[in-house]
């Protein structure tokens, strides 16, 4: 007996938008019943007909919930066919809920079902709303648990890239770059780096190369803000013999050395307008000549540029081109700095260390709990690069079986203050040199002025102007 039409109201909540459900069944008025049922809750269903129809599409689409049936062949009660079925769905897909649809006073059968891997029954002819609760119910557990598999074997990726790179992405700031990193590398997409001085440009220009589709070609870096003018077409586009005074041979340029990999372009915000004008005629045609010869070669290679400048600004300015700027920006990620990354730091500096200790020979397990206090505090204005150059004297210098406080020598916060005050303006030094003697006064402004060599009115004033 096919079961009733869905009435309204019926089922008790919404099914999650859109599952995909699967109905197996050799009678064809319970497919129908089925699917007009589900599609009004809005439901995708497929419809199978046979064990093997049921099984080809588990196999092909993602199904939420398969709801099956126990026999497909007339002269069958067994329910043989639909424990053997429920055992191929498992081995197809895991994390698929299966709900066996039984008649009345086969009870057993459902329990074999459910043993054998089944999440849940029905029995013939339903109740609507039982069904709907039933698929709502085990649809969104199916997705929850395919979105945690999804997201562990992510973690898993991420956690084997940490230790061959030493690129840390336990921070949010990193797994998101990281996810960007696994969509955009395996395309030849221009891909522009941003981030301050010591934040891993170059590490991550690496990372994309060796998930791209141009692993196996070579990885050229050069830093062209140290491409003299009258050197730039010679080093980028090669030269041949005779070409000019010292060319005393054939030399290949940067170009052609990266051929049929990747071309990092470094510190890209330093390249004269000249230059500029060269390297994008070349990103334009893709074709470029030796200097000296009216030979026209192909560039085969994927553009990586970095830079720790603004470019948008310099486009603004006038210092950079707007048309090689939009050529080198088809992706853009910028790299935080690491103390907006502070969930970074702990397992960056364990990494140095282990990679230290083995380069000097020393047994080191790490840092103690004050030196691990200390650089998760520290502001770290040169980045990771600053952060490797610590652990490294850290290590040096360390006499014990881990790093103490005094071994990596910090700066304290006046001296990184000091040490950041050539960037500042002459009103944001005021401020800063006001805030330090309010500080070292317990907010007492008549000592504070007396130490800054001002009267206490002046002193109001210049709060007062300052904004503080």
């Amino acid at each position: 007996m096919a079961p009733a039409l869905p009435q309204e109201n019926e089922s008790s909540g919404t099914i999650p938008q859109e599952l995909c459900v699967l109905i197996a069944d050799d009678d064809q008025n319970i497919i129908v019943s089925g699917r007009f049922l589900l599609e009004d809750e809005g439901c995708r269903v497929l419809e199978a007909r046979s064990p093997a129809e049921a099984l080809a599409i588990v196999r092909k689409e993602q199904v939420d919930v398969a709801l099956i049936d126990m026999n497909y062949n007339r002269n069958t009660t067994s329910g043989q066919e639909g424990l053997d079925l429920v055992a191929s769905l498992r081995d197809a897909d895991p994390d698929l809920p299966i709900v066996v649809m039984t008649a009345w006073g086969t009870i057993d059968l459902a329990i074999k079902a459910i043993k054998g891997g089944a999440a849940d029954f029905v029995q013939k002819p339903w109740e609507n709303a039982r069904v709907v609760q039933q698929i709502r119910s085990h649809g969104s557990a199916s997705r929850t648990q395919r979105r945690n598999r999804l997201l562990e074997q992510e973690n898993e990726i991420l956690r084997k890239q940490e230790v061959p790179h030493g690129f840390v992405c336990q921070s949010e700031k990193m797994r998101h770059i990281m996810q960007v990193v696994t969509q955009v590398a395996p395309s030849r997409a221009g891909i522009l780096l941003l981030g301050e001085n010591g934040t891993g440009k170059g590490v991550l220009a690496r990372i994309i190369h060796e998930q791209s589709s141009l692993r196996e070609g070579p990885f050229i870096s050069v830093n062209m803000g140290g491409l003299p003018e009258g050197l730039f077409e010679s080093e980028m586009f090669g030269h041949v013999k005779g070409a000019f005074t010292d060319a005393k041979s054939d030399r290949a340029g940067r170009f052609e050395l990266a051929s049929g990999g990747t071309l990092f372009l470094d510190e890209i915000a330093n390249m004269t307008m000249g230059q500029q004008s060269r390297l994008l005629r070349l990103l334009e045609t893709g074709e470029y000549e030796r200097v000296g010869s009216s030979r026209t070669l192909k560039a085969d290679v994927r553009i990586i540029a970095a830079t720790n400048a603004n470019l948008q600004a310099a486009v603004n300015a006038g210092n950079f081109r707007e048309d090689l700027f939009f050529r080198l920006n088809t992706v853009t990620i910028e790299i935080p700095p690491l103390r907006e990354r502070c969930e970074d730091i702990p397992p960056l500096a364990r990494n140095f260390t282990a990679s230290f200790a083995k380069k000097y020979h020393k047994r080191i397990s790490g840092l103690d709990a004050d030196a691990e206090k200390a650089i998760c505090e520290h502001n770290w204005p040169g980045n990771i690069r600053e952060l490797s150059h610590a652990i490294e004297r850290g290590v040096l210098m360390c006499t014990d079986s881990r790093v103490r406080l005094k071994d990596l020598a910090l700066q304290s916060r006046a001296e990184q203050d000091a040490h950041n005050i050539d960037s500042m303006s002459i009103e944001d030094v005021e401020k800063l040199l006001i805030k330090k003697a309010l500080q070292r006064n317990d907010g007492n402004v008549s000592k504070a002025a007396e130490q800054l060599g001002m009267s206490r009115a002046t002193f109001y004033r210049r709060l007062k102007i300052l904004e503080l």
